[in-house]
């Protein structure tokens, strides 16, 4: 394109008379469960990102582009999320990455993306993750230091209980979860009387509700990363007569959790990264999501829409797409209220530092409290 040409397509922008083929979209890749036991997360997840991305648009999109992505199935599982970012990875033209929620998912790809050398936006929570070394990745979700933190102390000073059963998946989501959540309740002196582990798309829980039964345990706290499995587990202990109080990861509280449990979550609490009325940004998404798409959204969704968000912010401010410039950039984001909490990102890239607790009320979930740490 010669000078005069590319004056007069810089005039035409600016006044929003562009013709299409003058503006090449910026895209950026994301790799999410499509199909599999996590589809119904990653539809929040692409739903969420999408509705980032119009809002960018009508703001006038990234570097003078608009936003747009690429989109690869994960298959809710880590051969397919590997699989998923490598053809990510291939596409020299894509600058960054929104990488899939599960942490077991993160820690398969994370030597593909420290070699990679891009900027990839992560929702798993293990706090590993972020503190191996890698500088490529970036949290837009707490890390289970707090939510560990959070429901030993609800648990224990709200709900005065102290005969805790500890259920897990046995991933890297939920053995971090349940060691994290362990240690938080040593340093109030106590010990769980029975912790039980259990492969993720399990059919039948029937063996790890007994031992929750028979431990004589007053409250019970989870990491279970699937909805699936954390619908099965809720209707078989209370098939099992289990009522004893409940204080779980975020997913105790998903919209999808909520559908496929129904009465078996009734009353039950959780440490949750994002409820509507957190913060006025938390409640005017939720109104712009349920606008668009009919449906609550959870934090499946709103921590990709952040996502976006931050990252259009990043590249902005970097003015570039230079890897280099975009990862100084997200590390400079400081104080910026998003969906999920106050952005302050830190040397290993995490940026928020706290939760909320939840209930879930017929088939509704109420916010009772933010908790927030220091970094």
């Amino acid at each position: 394109m010669n000078r005069r040409a590319t004056l007069i397509s810089a005039v035409l922008l600016s006044v929003g008379l562009a013709p299409a083929h003058a503006v090449e979209p910026l895209r950026i890749g994301i790799a999410a469960a499509i199909t599999g036991p996590g589809a119904e997360s990653g539809k929040y997840l692409v739903q969420g990102a999408r509705l980032a991305a119009e809002e960018v648009n009508k703001a006038g999109g990234v570097l003078g582009r608009p936003l747009d992505f690429v989109i690869q199935d994960d298959q809710s599982t880590n051969p397919g999320a590997v699989l998923a970012f490598s053809k990510l990875a291939a596409d020299s033209a894509l600058p960054a990455f929104i990488a899939p929620v599960r942490s077991t998912q993160v820690q398969a790809i994370a030597p593909d993306v420290a070699r990679t050398g891009k900027p990839a936006m992560i929702g798993g929570t293990d706090p590993q993750l972020t503190a191996a070394g890698n500088p490529w990745l970036f949290r837009f979700r707490p890390n289970d230091r707090y939510s560990a933190r959070v429901i030993a102390e609800f648990g224990v000073k709200t709900l005065n209980r102290r005969k805790w059963a500890l259920v897990h998946s046995s991933d890297t989501f939920g053995t971090s979860g349940m060691r994290n959540l362990a240690a938080a309740l040593k340093e109030q002196g106590i010990e769980p009387v029975v912790v039980q582990a259990f492969p993720n798309n399990s059919q039948d829980f029937t063996a790890v509700a007994l031992a929750v039964k028979q431990s004589g345990a007053d409250v019970l706290g989870t990491y279970i990363p699937f909805e699936t499995d954390q619908g099965i587990f809720a209707r078989q202990l209370r098939q099992l007569g289990v009522a004893i109080d409940w204080v779980g990861s975020s997913t105790t509280s998903s919209a999808t959790a909520l559908k496929l449990a129904g009465a078996a979550l009734e009353g039950a609490y959780a440490a949750s990264d994002f409820h509507r009325d957190a913060n006025p940004v938390a409640k005017a998404y939720a109104e712009r999501y349920e606008a668009a798409y009919k449906a609550a959204p959870d934090f499946f969704s709103a921590w990709a829409y952040d996502a976006v968000t931050l990252l259009s912010r990043a590249i902005n401010r970097a003015g570039s797409t230079e890897p280099g410039r975009i990862r100084d950039a997200l590390l400079a984001t400081k104080g910026v209220q998003g969906a999920e909490g106050m952005y302050d990102f830190d040397a290993n890239g995490d940026g928020l530092h706290g939760y909320n607790v939840v209930r879930n009320e017929r088939g509704a979930v109420k916010f009772i409290k933010r908790v927030e740490f220091e970094k």
